[in-house]
């Protein structure tokens, strides 16, 4: 009869092969280093419209095996990315922001798993993301077949107007004379004077759940790797996206509880000392403010980040607050609301980190206070635990990466005993940071069946990095609430993709 400890055994040696990974047809395809998908402000070279024909035209059973000869004929990773975001911009509508429109924001999300994955992994990333737009431009073709049209030079306004002219448009919710304007300041001006616009209006209101700011955030990163000259067609898309007010009437001239906190926030912000970028970093300050995103209403949470701020606490410890309540919120209610709330949480932290100007700053800030808040709002019938900062290590199994490979066979059937297996390696084994980050990723590649996995698994390994060591272990345990378990077959993508490549 077999024992516990037999089947302990088993389970590890299965995580360990899923781990691993069937990627030997990726042999087929030339080396990817790190240099050649590392960020670059230089222009892409090559014939890029080609690639974006190729990509919309192929049909979805061909494209990775065409994909894969033009990159054994030469065809650059970067060429290949800008072309995915750039078809995915003029062919599939941004409203509303997220379901099919998932094409294109998981275009950086892959493009970061590929910065840190594996040398010989980094190409399934970018074929996965290829595969995925094919099944968005299916659905965009079932919903009207919507297309950017171009938009004629004499329609533009005066480039001396253009900013104003978008000012005014987006502030009125006028997607016309957005859409003009964008198009003459994408010609006129450079990506961080644009984007030090776009930071607010992505954060501005709560409509789709935070992909608004998602779409701000992953724009910007996109065009940082594959360079501004392709800045128009994805600056038209995103204005056109942050326009959206679903069923509700103009935001301009209505007042939508979506928007409300947005414009609670542009006053309160003003409030805080004008010295607030250092203070006090205390454990009591999490805490604390962790207690109060559980029971606050919006408004509420946004005036105890500001108190907070006033009595000379550091902001490191509102953003440990915001990414742990992120994490908690996913472990009482793992679902698509509750993975959003760290997707979310990473791109205003973005944007707060990227921006020059201090008065956007603090509105991220509140912001990112005030949609965690309007999440929880959403998530019936929340349960009281678990707590992050409550969370309990569990019992490793195994030492190294048998241990790392058991909490991902745990993972697929008991995500809370998984987090706290995660929570004892991190605290005792913190050297095994690294191979815990390469297997999660791995399993991505593996198993990862949805855009939500990309954009998730991407954002929480970064934002581990952007908590305080005091609780970022805490962190990763609750993302193992959405990262994959090593049970199960390959996802159908890795599965079409190894046919695609296999006979190369």
């Amino acid at each position: 009869m077999s024992t516990r400890r037999d089947f302990l055994k088993h389970s590890a040696q299965l995580g360990a092969i899923a781990a691993a990974g069937d990627f030997a047809f990726l042999s087929n395809l030339p080396p990817l280093s790190a240099q050649q998908v590392q960020r670059t402000l230089a222009p892409v070279q090559g014939d890029v419209e080609g690639l974006v024909r190729l990509i919309e035209d192929s049909p979805r059973n061909r494209l990775l095996e065409q994909m894969g000869e033009r990159i054994r004929k030469g065809a650059s990773y970067q060429q290949i990315l800008s072309a995915l975001m750039l078809a995915g911009v003029r062919g599939i509508q941004p409203r509303p922001v997220g379901f099919k429109f998932h094409a294109v924001l998981v275009v950086n999300s892959a493009h970061l798993a590929s910065l840190a994955a594996q040398d010989r992994d980094r190409w399934l990333p970018l074929f996965w993301a290829l595969d995925t737009f094919k099944a968005s431009q299916a659905h965009n073709a079932q919903e009207r077949d919507w297309r950017m049209a171009a938009l004629p030079n004499d329609r533009l306004p005066a480039p001396e107007q253009a900013v104003r002219n978008f000012r005014t448009a987006m502030d009125g919710w006028e997607t016309e004379n957005a859409d003009r304007a964008v198009a003459q300041v994408a010609r006129i001006s450079s990506l961080n004077e644009v984007y030090e616009m776009l930071w607010r209006y992505g954060a501005r209101d709560f409509r789709d759940i935070g992909h608004k700011a998602i779409f701000v955030a992953n724009s910007y990163r996109t065009l940082v790797t594959i360079g501004w000259r392709h800045a128009e067609p994805i600056l038209r898309s995103l204005a056109y996206a942050l326009q959206d007010s679903g069923r509700d009437e103009n935001p301009a001239r209505s007042d939508h509880a979506a928007d409300r906190p947005g414009r609670d926030n542009l006053r309160k912000l003003t409030r805080i000392r004008a010295d607030w970028q250092r203070g006090q970093v205390t454990r009591e300050a999490v805490t604390e403010l962790l207690a109060t995103l559980r029971t606050a209403s919006p408004g509420d949470v946004a005036d105890a980040v500001v108190t907070k701020l006033n009595d000379r606490i550091d902001p490191l410890c509102i953003w440990d607050a915001l990414f742990l309540f992120g994490g908690e919120l996913l472990m009482k209610q793992p679902g698509i609301v509750g993975l959003h709330t760290l997707t979310t949480t990473n791109s205003l932290a973005f944007g707060y980190s990227t921006t020059a100007n201090d008065e956007t700053r603090r509105y991220l800030m509140l912001q990112a206070a005030s949609f965690l808040v309007m999440f929880r709002q959403r998530m019936a019938n929340l349960p009281a635990n678990p707590r992050v900062d409550a969370l309990e290590p569990g019992e490793l199994q195994g030492q190294g990466q048998a241990a790392i490979d058991n909490i991902f066979a745990t993972a697929s059937t008991d995500k809370l005993g998984a987090a706290r297996k995660t929570l004892a390696l991190l605290q005792n084994h913190p050297d095994q940071l690294a191979p815990m980050m390469t297997t999660a990723r791995r399993l991505i590649f593996a198993k990862g069946t949805d855009s939500h996995d990309y954009k998730f698994s991407s954002a929480v390994l970064e934002d581990f990095y952007h908590v305080t060591p005091a609780w970022r272990n805490r962190f990763l345990a609750a993302g193992v609430f959405w990262l994959k378990g090593s049970a199960g077959n390959d996802s159908p993508v890795l599965q079409r993709t190894r046919a695609a490549l296999g006979n190369g």
